[in-house]
């Protein structure tokens, strides 16, 4: 069982330390626990039902009115208010709970609500982006353990991939193959995937190399796909030695193929756009990108 701080409850409910004092004082709504040296700790069942509350009370219900509540009607109320109000903050909460709770169903009911209003692609980057951010904190900082976050990237992962199934395979002589895959050490495993998705959504051809992928592992997939483009992320390899020298290499050996860098270190370390390398500084300017490609496809099959 988690244990939690005060700090750990401003940080993972947005509600204000003081807040929670003054609440837990004139309301008694969560009654910490104490250790014997008196300090105040917190544990998993605080943990969802200030969730909850804070969720109630940012859509506009009084915390008087929260604290005479059951906590069975509180989470009703939650389940309503996340099913019908699509505010940015509301999702967020509402993902953050079922992280807690580690429960697969409210996960699935939230993701699946938003994709049918929004579509997969505005879910993503609304939605579990941005949550996938408060998450990578919240471990930073130890306020979630790594069960709960390989839980939720887990959940995610499926989404993804189911999504990329249900996108029909990109047919012609003027469709566009890319080759993508990830270095050695790197893991940004969802990004990867994401990125199959908003190609092959754009119609385009799609080899998916996956992960540890060597300069050597690339040459062989490259004689048989000849892909117009590569890419990859650059995000926690090569943090002490230079992006450039590996960029160069694939250059190289790619001399033929498009090359397309995403990725932290490849900002942080100034990779610059040249030859047949181009560097995408952001998922917008890697959208931006592909509905330029998607463009000039279109008009080329005309």
């Amino acid at each position: 069982m988690a244990i939690y701080s005060i700090r750990d409850l401003e940080k993972l409910c947005g509600v204000k330390a003081h807040t929670i004092r003054v609440w837990e004082q004139r309301y008694g709504i969560i009654q910490p626990k104490r250790t014997e040296t008196n300090i105040r700790y917190y544990q998993d069942a605080d943990l969802k039902l200030l969730l909850n509350i804070a969720l109630l009370n940012r859509n506009g219900i009084r915390i008087s009115k929260i604290a005479k509540m059951s906590e069975e009607e509180i989470a009703e109320r939650v389940a309503a208010i996340s099913e019908v109000n699509f505010e940015y903050g509301t999702q967020l909460d509402a993902l953050t709970i079922s992280m807690i709770e580690m429960d697969e169903y409210k996960f699935d009911r939230i993701i699946s609500t938003n994709i049918q209003q929004l579509g997969f692609e505005q879910t993503m980057l609304e939605i579990i982006y941005p949550f996938l951010d408060k998450l990578s904190v919240l471990w930073l900082t130890g306020s979630i353990n790594p069960v709960q976050e390989n839980f939720m990237s887990y959940l995610i992962r499926q989404k993804i991939i189911v999504a990329i199934d249900n996108e029909s395979f990109a047919m012609g002589k003027n469709v566009k193959k890319f080759m993508i895959y990830l270095p050695e050490g790197e893991t940004q495993e969802l990004s990867l995937l994401f990125m199959h998705y908003l190609l092959k959504s754009r119609r385009n051809k799609v080899v998916y190399l996956g992960l540890n992928n060597s300069i050597g592992d690339l040459i062989d997939a490259y004689n048989i796909h000849k892909p117009d483009y590569l890419f990859t992320m650059i995000t926690e390899t090569y943090a002490k030695r230079p992006v450039q020298k590996y960029v160069d290499e694939l250059s190289e050996n790619f001399t033929d193929t498009q090359i397309l860098l995403s990725g932290y270190q490849v900002a942080a370390q100034n990779v610059t756009s040249s030859g047949n390398v181009s560097v995408l500084n952001s998922l917008d300017d890697t959208i931006e990108l592909l509905n330029d490609l998607n463009r000039q496809s279109f008009s080329n099959r005309r």
